[in-house]
Order: C-alpha cells, then sequence, then structure tokens
C-alpha cells in the first residue's frame, strides 16, 4: 500500500497525468560504473554477484538516488537472470557482455525449458527492494523492473548481444508455434516476476524491450504484441507502468495498444507529435544520452528542447532516451538534475 507522501511524489502524479510543482526526472543506468561511488561498493566482484547481493545492490541504488537527487530510485538488478530459472548458463564476460548457454535454437530446446516461479526463485532481488524501501526517503518512489517477452527470448535465442538477430528472427520466422510458445511462457514468468516486486515494496515498475526496435510494425503486432499485451494487463492497476523500448518510433502504436500508464520514448521520437497522435497519457523521456558528454550549455540547451517539446502539458517525465553511458560525467548528470527541476519549478 502506498502512503499519501508516496502517492503525492511528483514522479506519481506524473504517471497519473496530474500536475506537478516541476518536472520529474529519473534516468536508466542512474546507478552503475560511470560512478566512483558504483565502483567502490562494487570492488573487485563481477557484475553478477553484485546484483545477486542485496545489501551492495541496495547501497548502489540509494548512492545514486542521494548524489544525484533524482525523483525516483530504480532496483539496481539487471534483465538476464530471470533466465537462469528457466535453465539457462548466464555470465557475463569482461569487455564482452552477457553469455547464456546453451542457445535456445530449436522447439526441442523450447521444451527442454523448465517454468520456475520467479517468486520464489530470484530472493535477492526482493530483499534488496526491502533494503532500498526502509532506507530511501520517504516521498521518493523505488521503480522495479523486467525485460519484455521478445527481449529476453532474443537473449536466449541468440546466447549473446547481436546486431542483426538472425537466430531470433528465423526461429520466429520457421517455428512460429515455438516461438509463441516460448514468449508465452516468459510472459507468464514475467508477469509473476514483477508481481513480486510490487509485493516487496516497488511503487512503480518499467517493461525494458531493448531490442524489440530490430522488428517491422508488422512482426511486431503478430509475434510480439499479445505477449507483452498480456504481461502489463497482468500488473494493470497495481502501480503505474512504464513501456519503454529502443529504436521503437514506427512500432510506438502498437506499444500503446499493449498497454501501460507511461510510455517511454527515445530520442528518435518527437514528444509531443506521439502523444497528439496516440493520445496517450503520460510520456517519459528522451535525451540522447550522449548529450551527456558535451559541455553543459550543450547540455541545458538540448535540455530545454525535450522540455519545450514535452510542453505544459502534464504527465512528463524526463528521462534519457536509453541508459547513461560509461564514463559519462557525473557532475554533467546532476548538472542535469537541477536544471530540469529549476527550470520547470512551478
Amino acid at each position: 500500500m502506498t502512503d499519501n507522501v508516496l502517492h503525492n511524489s511528483r514522479f506519481l502524479k506524473a504517471c497519473r497525468g496530474e500536475p506537478v510543482d516541476a518536472t520529474p526526472i529519473w534516468l536508466m543506468r542512474q546507478a552503475g560504473r560511470y560512478m566512483p561511488e558504483y565502483q567502490a561498493v562494487r570492488g573487485k566482484s563481477s557484475f553478477l554477484e553484485l546484483c545477486k547481493s542485496p545489501e551492495r545492490s541496495a547501497q548502489v541504488t540509494l548512492d545514486a538516488q542521494r548524489i544525484l537527487g533524482v525523483d525516483a530510485a530504480i532496483l539496481f538488478a539487471d534483465l538476464l537472470p530471470i533466465l537462469e530459472t528457466v535453465g539457462l548458463n548466464l555470465e557475463y564476460l569482461e569487455g564482452e557482455g552477457p553469455r547464456l548457454s546453451p542457445p535456445v535454437r530449436t522447439s526441442a530446446d523450447i521444451h527442454r525449458l523448465r517454468e520456475e516461479d520467479p517468486a520464489q526463485s530470484m530472493p535477492f532481488v526482493y530483499d534488496a527492494i526491502r533494503i532500498i524501501r526502509r532506507e530511501l526517503p520517504r516521498d521518493i518512489p523505488l521503480i522495479g523492473f523486467a525485460g519484455a517477452p521478445f527481449t529476453l527470448a532474443a537473449y536466449a535465442i541468440e546466447g549473446e548481444s547481436s546486431r542483426n538477430f538472425i537466430h531470433t528472427k528465423t526461429l520466429m520466422y520457421n517455428d512460429p508455434q515455438g516461438w509463441h510458445a516460448l514468449l508465452g511462457m516468459l510472459a507468464r514468468l514475467v508477469g509473476k516476476y514483477l508481481h513480486a516486486q510490487i509485493d516487496a515494496g516497488v511503487q512503480a515498475v518499467q517493461l525494458f524491450d531493448s531490442w524489440v526496435g530490430t522488428l517491422s510494425p508488422e512482426d511486431y503486432r503478430e509475434y510480439v504484441l499479445p505477449h507483452s499485451y498480456a504481461v502489463l494487463q497482468s500488473v494493470k492497476g497495481r502501480v503505474p507502468v512504464i513501456h519503454f523500448g529502443v529504436g521503437t518510433s514506427t512500432l510506438l502504436p502498437f506499444m500503446a495498444a499493449a498497454g501501460g500508464d507511461v510510455l517511454g520514448l527515445d530520442w528518435h521520437t518527437p514528444i509531443a507529435l506521439t502523444r497528439e497522435k496516440l493520445k496517450v497519457r503520460a510520456v517519459q523521456g528522451n535525451l540522447d544520452p550522449i548529450c551527456l558528454f558535451a559541455d553543459r550549455e550543450v547540455v541545458r540547451r538540448k535540455a530545454m528542447q525535450v522540455l519545450d517539446d514535452a510542453g505544459e502539458t502534464p504527465g512528463h517525465i524526463f528521462n534519457l532516451g536509453h541508459g547513461i553511458l560509461p564514463k559519462t560525467p557525473v557532475d554533467n548528470v546532476k548538472f542535469l538534475v537541477d536544471f530540469v527541476h529549476e527550470s520547470t519549478r512551478r
């Protein structure tokens, strides 16, 4: 149950499309390796070890919110450990990113996957949420998240990051029955996972479809929309839900149809035109994260362009069009947060 102080926070009011005293801002990957405090907490442990340590993942979550002064904290975690629960091995190779094995390439591979309840098999996530919620300022919401079925399936099928998603699309086109069985299972898992995060104490959740921009609108509608819809419907009404993908400007009508309370926009997508066309209540975005490497005058000017595009209509949450990148200057991130607050204070 969200108390009145949290309920009336800037972030949650904006999620509901209500007027706020200043535009709320949080940033994807706001807790990460660009911060010295993160590096200190991580030490010599692996990324996966950090994700599975409730105390340390809570600490980097809390540090980022405190240092930056953002209007919401987001749980420090990763999209992929949920795939360990279906029977895949997950490792992160330094300089190369995640590896999942064995990759899921055939119907037989799909049928070998198990369907465990992540509410039971990922206790480290919920322990971290409970720690964070105890330590966060009372008026700061905590955001949970999960990978969307398509993005999780693409990781499982490719076994690693990909440019062209050859294995993913080949399975999708050649074996639509197996494809829908795989995404249906992942949708059930993700729904349960988000429910468990809400039960543990988050005030909002974001569904990340990081790789869905590789698809055409027709393929999204046929192969993805029913499964994203199933996830979003399963948690509808419990807490505000943000639906976000990268490179999705041509997919947004279908993503809006899939559901969610807030539509996340990347930097390719105009805010005002998108809101007008899709009639969405609330939007999130959408500064290009590369802007944060430029000098402060550029950060100020580009942030102002985003705010001008969003206009005075309630229901805008300032964010980047994707996550903060490694080596981003921390002082520029702090400057951005302060600028958004000061220039929109009403």
